[in-house]
């Protein structure tokens, strides 16, 4: 029963993913008074770009054409140890928050190797950009797992999300300066404004898709659908682990439909929350990402200090 919910919860993750892209996008379209698209239509361009033909440069090496399902498989992985609507599932318990950071530095290797592969100037420069930023956004998500981690005496994610289910309401100063810090990575590991523009494609600011420019087809598909996914467990870890209200503690279907319900309210929240940041923030240059990502590594220090002062004793 319980590997039967837990692949029903990857499962779900995973088909969701979308989803939430179209509803920010929604979103972002409303609160700029323009007309908005369906919520739907992630899965539509995923399934034009699946029905697609691949095409692929001659001077390709096995590096380009493995990185797509690579990307998508690591995100799934990833995906599958991150608690959603439930706690206590068998892989959530089988490996803990170092583990998940070390599945988007694997992405992120490949996906970074695949846009030098080419050769493309737009390729390399996306790779080097990105790779600088991935060196001072680990830090900071380090930072912040690790107070996490000595507050909850566990790096286990299921684990330390269920013991602060089941404590007492209490607002832990080192939680929200550590919350804030994962919330600054996640914005930038996920491309979003001030740190990157997921809609443009302007050579002297783009990040992420300058990697991908290359691909076409179902290989563009997954890497879409990859990035997707990645934006939905930052969506996740900020909402169960600052708030885990509501998750389900049991395999009861009262509680998983409670848990199913409190997800979708606080991802929503969360939603809003980044379309308004984005809708009054303009882009920044690329030299002053190392101040958002340095701020972000000090929220998260903050964090740890916080809790060494004033929780431990």
């Amino acid at each position: 029963m319980a590997w039967l919910l837990n692949l029903l919860q990857v499962i779900l993750f995973v088909a969701t993913a979308p989803l939430l892209a179209g509803w920010i996008k929604k979103l972002k379209c409303w609160s700029q008074n323009r007309m908005a698209p369906s919520v739907l239509q992630p899965y539509r361009d995923l399934f034009k770009l699946v029905r697609k033909e691949t095409v692929v440069a001659e001077g390709a090496s096995w590096i380009f054409h493995m990185a797509p399902y690579i990307i998508f498989s690591v995100a799934v992985l990833a995906a599958a140890i991150v608690p959603l609507v439930a706690v206590e599932l068998p892989t959530a318990r089988m490996a803990d928050v170092i583990v998940l950071v070390g599945f988007f530095g694997l992405a992120r290797f490949f996906q970074a190797l695949a846009g030098l592969d080419i050769g493309t100037a737009f390729g390399g420069m996306g790779s080097s950009r990105e790779m600088t930023v991935a060196s001072l956004a680990e830090p900071a998500m380090l930072m912040a797992v690790f107070t996490l981690a000595v507050s909850m005496s566990t790096t286990n994610l299921s684990t330390a999300i269920a013991t602060l289910l089941h404590e007492p309401l209490t607002i832990r100063p080192s939680f929200v300066f550590a919350g804030l810090g994962l919330a600054l990575v996640a914005v930038a590991e996920t491309g979003r404004i001030p740190v990157d523009n997921p809609a443009t494609h302007l050579e002297l600011t783009m990040i992420h898709e300058a990697m991908i420019l290359e691909y076409s087809g179902h290989h563009l598909a997954l890497i879409e659908w990859a990035a997707q996914i990645r934006m939905m467990i930052y969506a996740v870890l900020l909402a169960n682990i600052f708030m885990p209200w509501g998750l389900a503690d049991n395999f009861g279907l009262a509680a998983l439909g409670w848990g199913a319900v409190a997800i979708v309210v606080k991802l929503v929240g969360l939603t809003v929350v980044l379309v308004l940041a984005e809708a009054v923030l303009a882009k920044m240059r690329l030299f002053r990402a190392q101040h958002f990502l340095g701020f972000a590594y000090l929220l998260a220090l903050l964090g740890m200090l916080t809790h060494v002062i004033l929780e431990a004793g």
